[in-house]
């Protein structure tokens, strides 16, 4: 694809393909007398129309040559033939091929200005009757209105999809009111950001201190701490990171603050007396989550007398014998509705699972497996034997008519099952659990098993810290270590790192390893040679599908960048006889290790007979084909075949080398991750114990024996600001 931004103008031939929902259009357009097919989220486009594009050309596998347009400027036909078309091909409900041909007839080239400003005129037609004139009338109107919107954020360079997005959400009306409020346009279901909103504003005359414009700025600075994992902030905090933000005094925040409460654009919650401040959506979530948890907790059984005589069944039946808080758990878990089952390595909790799950089956209960990524669901139906799905795939995503992401399965549609188990709840944001929690009908069982001194999720909230340190949910920790476990250093380190004790770093004789490197080059260099000789030569793994570099960071000499460039000049280098696509910040080759970084729910993924859609956050895969014919390419996820033209691979990340949070739900046969100083922000306690308990059978750090002690003293878990812990309390 050439890099060079083109310019095309035309008249649509015809409309090849329009998904209403995103916008996107495939047509042909006609650029004096060349028929150019053109691609893009250009909005509601239909046939006769003149359009200037700009753009590049690229090369479709299946569809040939076609021009993607970036940037789309609109123009109503002016003459009666491109009319004719325009009407002929529904642009507007209720106009045929018929009546746009009486209709050209009868106004010739002012058929347009008449059918938008004089539609009754229309009845000066034989055959059209003012009932016929008033539906014309209500279909143009809509029509013209689009047109007028998109016309109208084009001039600040915001996209047709935009204007799509807004017009779903406020109709016929919308350009008046974002003239009227720009900042309307960061709103949900729209989501412009919101200084892209401001300079329209700015533009348009909006004071500073625009109460409009303070309480968009307030949503922003939630929105924005949202990403950080704080579901809510402290009211005195947001005043003053706004009154930075917005340069607005604190009269005027108070003033926009409390007339955005009144709207119920904002909620706060009183916690030790203090104010908490959240938007909707995350006010809701976590109400709605601790409501819920108290009524699912009425519908606990009486302790079953027998249950000690079921365990010790299990016992004989797997020759196994159960520790005591193993047999603590599987009896909570039975009788209890809600439970969590959490500990670290070694602990025997897949043990506890796997008796709780035969109990409950051989009682008859219906039982459902889920965890929140593809990798964690695949690690789980391995353990347990049984299908597992992703939180995701288990609710069914699908698009509401406004165009909001939903779940099919709520509370007016439950799951149709007796118990719910999910893994990796330290992985599940409280979004996502309101879901799930939605979609369990009263008298399901839920059972929520995870490790609490793991990383917390990567979205907003505390939610299964939370939900333990509230004490309402009855909650069994597993501690001690077994012994089989007990002769793995990785297992033994990983107990003594959470409890705050260094880990041994002397032995050279199991399979946790420690390298002393002070230096950032030979950190990197030491790191490219265990994973391209040293340690496929020494245990014969794969450096791609068995070793996984870990980095506290993305950034730096050794962060997950920078790694990756490094590890794919060895690991996949540059050959005639591999395609390659340079983006933004990678070159994407074939043969390279990838992962997906944001849900993408409509990627279409074939594994032999069995077609699906949706490769997620997270999602580890290869680029097994490269096209630069069709700039294509297709990736492999666990056997799912997915094609990403390559203006898509922006999506997908190198994975040679992946950060600490993007390894959760994660298992490695090897780990090896660079531990230097610096980055101190990332130097805790749990996102060392993380990723030590990522490594399955070998586990090398690193760097500096002091920047590990650091990490090891250092147990100011990640603080997140959220009130769900007290909203179950209370």
């Amino acid at each position: 694809m050439s890099s060079e931004t083109l310019h095309i103008e035309g008249t649509v031939e015809e409309v090849i393909f329009k998904n209403d929902e995103t916008g996107y259009i495939v047509l042909d357009l006609d650029a004096g007398g060349e028929l150019i097919t053109v691609v893009g989220e250009l909005g509601d486009i239909d046939e006769g129309e003149g359009l200037i594009l700009e753009g590049n050309y690229q090369t479709h596998m299946k569809f040939g040559t076609q021009f993607r347009a970036e940037y789309c400027e609109r123009k109503l036909p002016s003459t009666s033939v491109n009319i004719e078309k325009y009407l002929s091909s529904g642009a507007i409900k209720g106009i045929g091929k018929g009546l746009a041909r009486k209709i050209v007839r009868t106004f010739g080239d002012d058929a347009l200005d008449i059918i938008e400003h004089d539609t009754y005129r229309l009845s000066e037609i034989k055959g059209i009757s003012r009932s016929k004139c008033d539906e014309i009338a209500e279909e143009s109107r809509k029509l013209f209105s689009l047109r007028r919107l998109t016309s109208y954020l084009s001039e600040y360079e915001i996209k047709p999809k935009i204007a799509m997005m807004t017009y779903r959400k406020f109709g016929t009306d919308a350009v008046g009111l974002v003239k009227l409020n720009p900042y309307i346009l960061c709103g949900d279901m729209i989501d412009l950001d919101f200084r892209k909103a401001d300079t329209v504003a700015r533009l348009s005359g909006i004071e500073t201190n625009s109460p409009k414009r303070i309480t968009a700025g307030i949503q922003y600075i939630l929105k924005v701490n949202t990403s950080a994992g704080h579901s809510c902030l402290p009211l005195d905090t947001l005043t003053a990171l706004a009154e930075k933000f917005l340069t607005v005094s604190e009269e005027d925040f108070n003033k926009s603050y409390n007339a955005a409460l009144a709207e119920n654009e904002l909620f706060t919650y009183v916690k030790n007396d203090r104010i908490y401040v959240y938007l909707p959506d995350y006010y809701y979530a976590e109400k709605f989550i601790a409501d819920r948890i108290h009524i699912l907790k009425n519908f606990s059984s009486p302790e079953n007398p027998g249950i000690d005589a079921m365990i010790d069944i299990e016992e004989e039946e797997n020759n196994i014998k159960y520790g005591q808080m193993q047999r603590k758990a599987i009896s909570s878990a039975v009788s209890d509705s809600l439970m969590i089952l959490t500990g670290g390595p070694g602990t025997g909790k897949t043990t506890a699972l796997n008796a709780i799950i035969s109990i409950l089956e051989k009682k008859g209960d219906r039982v459902l497996l889920a965890a929140p990524t593809g990798r964690a669901a695949k690690r789980m139906a391995d353990l347990t034997n049984r299908e597992a799905k992703t939180i995701h795939r288990l609710l069914e995503v699908k698009y509401s008519k406004e165009g909001r992401l939903t779940f099919s399965h709520n509370e007016n549609n439950p799951l149709d099952c007796d118990v719910l188990i999910v893994d990796e709840m330290s992985m599940v944001d409280v979004l996502l659990f309101e879901s799930l929690i939605r979609a369990v009908r009263l008298g399901c069982k839920l059972i929520m098993v995870g490790d609490g001194d793991q990383l917390p999720s990567v979205g907003a909230g505390n939610l299964l810290n939370d939900m333990i340190n509230s004490g309402v949910i009855p909650s069994v920790k597993l501690r001690e270590i077994f012994r089989q476990a007990e002769k793995s250093c990785i297992i033994t380190n990983a107990h003594k790192i959470v409890s705050g004790e260094y880990p041994d770093l002397t032995r050279k004789d199991n399979d946790f390893f420690f390298f002393r490197r002070d230096d950032y080059s030979q950190a990197a260099e030491l790191t490219v040679q265990l994973a391209k000789t040293r340690l496929p030569k020494a245990f014969h793994f794969s450096p791609t599908d068995d070793i996984q570099i870990l980095t506290p960071s993305r950034k730096g000499s050794v962060g997950a960048i920078e790694l990756n460039k490094i590890l794919q000049k060895e690991l996949n280098p540059r050959s005639r006889s591999k395609p390659e696509y340079k983006g933004y910040i990678y070159t994407y080759r074939q043969g390279d290790k990838v992962m997906q970084t944001r849900n993408n729910y409509d990627i279409p993924w074939e594994k032999g007979n069995e077609h699906g859609t949706g490769i997620f956050n997270g999602d580890i895969g290869k680029i097994i084909k490269m096209d630069k014919l069709s700039q294509t390419a297709v990736i492999e996820f666990d056997g799912r075949n997915a094609v990403y033209p390559f203006d898509m691979l922006s999506q997908v990340e190198l994975a040679y080398a992946i950060t600490v949070h993007k390894s959760q739900g994660c298992e490695f046969d090897a780990v090896i991750m660079p531990v230097m100083e610096g980055f101190e922000k990332l130097s805790y306690r749990n996102l060392l114990y993380t990723a030590v308990t990522r490594a399955k059978k070998l586990m090398i750090l690193i760097g500096s024996e002091q920047k590990i002690k650091n990490m090891t003293d250092n147990n100011k878990k990640s603080m997140r600001y959220t009130c769900l812990r007290e909203m179950l309390e209370n």
